[in-house]
């Protein structure tokens, strides 16, 4: 049963005041919030229960609060603050971000120069050795789901498709998931695959944010993913050789030879094109972003795309029903952050 409504107990829609839609999926919206008693500012990523259910996806989103819990620790990683429901809807309420999304500054700029697209293929190597180190796959890299802070560091966001349970270098069963265009060639294929799936998102990534475009890709699907398993891969003029060498060996789709594939992370670290970077600095967040975004406070929106911004806060979202210690469907979803409790409670 239940226990009386407290902030370390157990939380409601009413706990929050929500101002922004600043993002949207299948399942529902991502809002901007405010906690009423505390005053911090949140991204609250709020999930309609039918449609979760209905496309049986309980699971995964069992498996984002799982890989949420666990990457508390990691800077490159966005935290979970709280998780609860209602009768209707499951709430991840989490970091707010508000330095943009990198697909937002790649479709401003293009392309970013080479040592700033280093700067965050170095980030995103170590959210994503950390994931690893936990047993941990993420399978959906992509610019969508990297974020940048106030101060101009990676975050990585959306844990929807992680894979848990998985060393590195051991075989998975060929579960057929991920974003089109960033799709490794043995995904693709149906074959079992591995960790080093990562390595070629990263690979993929870092060849958008040199060139603008991922380097497979095709407005026709079919031809895309031709290109992803046949094409020679066609390196970006005037980027240097390491970087060359770099993208050779994580978009490499012999996974026996493809970079990370046996040591993971360290390998990745050793690479030359990496030789400016002070891994230890950087993991500590002591190396000074190439880029700054210019926000003024804890809610600033800038960054966020209007199509989210200028649409109004669902009435839904805002349920003041009380939240409810457990589901059927959705058994031990609620968490509080010992971190972010005001009083001593204990947490259910």
């Amino acid at each position: 049963m239940c226990k009386p409504n407290h902030l370390c107990n157990i939380m409601t829609p009413s706990d929050f005041e929500f101002l922004k839609v600043i993002g949207s999926g299948t399942f529902g919206k991502v809002l901007l919030a405010r906690h009423r008693k505390q005053g911090g500012h949140y991204a609250v990523k709020v999930l309609q229960k039918q449609m979760v259910i209905k496309r049986k996806e309980q699971r995964h989103v069992m498996v984002e609060r799982s890989v949420l819990l666990k990457g508390l620790d990691n800077p490159f990683l966005v935290g979970l603050h709280f998780s609860f429901q209602t009768p209707n809807a499951l709430y991840f309420v989490l970091d707010y971000v508000n330095g943009g999304e990198l697909f937002y500054h790649l479709q401003r700029e293009g392309s970013f120069p080479e040592p700033r697209a280093g700067f965050y293929a170095a980030e995103l190597a170590g959210a994503l050795g950390y994931l690893h180190s936990l047993q941990i796959v993420y399978r959906d890299l992509k610019p969508e789901n990297i974020l940048l802070d106030s101060e101009g560091h990676v975050m990585l966001t959306d844990f929807g498709l992680c894979k848990e349970g998985v060393s590195v270098g051991e075989i998975m069963n060929n579960t057929f998931c991920g974003t089109q265009q960033y799709l490794a060639p043995e995904v693709l294929q149906g074959q079992p695959y591995s960790s080093a799936v990562d390595w070629w998102g990263l690979g993929v990534v870092l060849f958008e944010m040199l060139t603008g475009m991922p380097p497979f890709y095709s407005q026709r699907k079919v031809e895309m993913f031709e290109n992803i398993l046949h094409a020679p891969l066609q390196m970006p003029s005037g980027v240097s050789g390491a970087a060359h060498s770099l993208l050779a060996g994580l978009l490499d789709r012999d996974i026996s030879k493809r970079l990370g594939e046996k040591r993971d992370f360290e390998e990745i670290q050793e690479h030359r094109f990496f030789a400016f970077i002070n891994w230890d600095d950087l993991l500590a967040r002591k190396v000074i972003p190439p880029f700054i975004p210019n926000v003024t406070s804890p809610g600033d929106v800038r960054y966020i795309d209007p199509e989210f911004t200028l649409q109004p806060v669902p009435a839904s979202v805002t349920d003041r029903c009380q939240a409810v210690c457990a589901s059927e469907a959705f058994p031990g979803f609620s968490f509080i952050n010992s971190a972010d409790c005001v009083s001593t409670n204990p947490v259910l």
